[in-house]
Formats: C-alpha cells, sequence, structure tokens
C-alpha cells in the first residue's frame, strides 16, 4: 500500500483521467460529501463482500474516507485479497476538503 495526496488525487481528476475510487465510509458520510467515488462501506470490505470490485484487481484503486484510517484498512484487507495497486488518501475528507474548501 502507498499513499497518494489529496492534491495528487485532485490534479488527475482535473486532467480527466480514468480513475477507480473507492470511498469505504458508511452512506450517510458519502451522501453528506464525496468526490465521485464507488461507495463501499468498510465493513463489506471487511465481511469481503467485494465482488463489485473484482474487475479492478491488477488496476490502481484509491481508496479514501473520513481521516485515512478506514481507507487504510481497506487496502491492507484488499491487498490480502489480490489487489494489486492499492493507494490510500492521505487525511481522506478532511484534508480534502480543508485543502480545496469543499
Amino acid at each position: 500500500m502507498t499513499n497518494i495526496s489529496v492534491e495528487e488525487l485532485k490534479t488527475r481528476m482535473d486532467n480527466g483521467e480514468k480513475l477507480h475510487i473507492l470511498d469505504v465510509r458508511e452512506p450517510y458520510e458519502n451522501t453528506e460529501f464525496n468526490i465521485g467515488g464507488t461507495l463501499v462501506p468498510l465493513g463489506k470490505i471487511q465481511s469481503m463482500q467485494t465482488e463489485d470490485l473484482d474487475d479492478w484487481k491488477n488496476e490502481e484503486v484509491i481508496i479514501y474516507c473520513r481521516s485515512g484510517n478506514r481507507s487504510g484498512q481497506a487496502c491492507m484487507i484488499l491487498q490480502s485479497a489480490g489487489f494489486t495497486n492499492v493507494r490510500n488518501l492521505a487525511g481522506g475528507m478532511l484534508e480534502w476538503r480543508d485543502k480545496f474548501k469543499s
């Protein structure tokens, strides 16, 4: 697992890159604020309900949560499930909102 900064992710998004972005927060958090990631709460990943993500196993997957803790856990779980290139969004949505005021 490697980290990616909010600045790097935003630049890549602004440049129109096709990215696999995974939001592991709870649905209410995603409803309040999100950056367009696919929502799969950490609980589903912990119980290995990851069938929807299987096509991403050999792709870069950028994972985010509120602060970076849950997404770090998700990265480790997905790595152990065979995902080859998972990246944790350092600082999560707290950092994103702090940097970009959105």
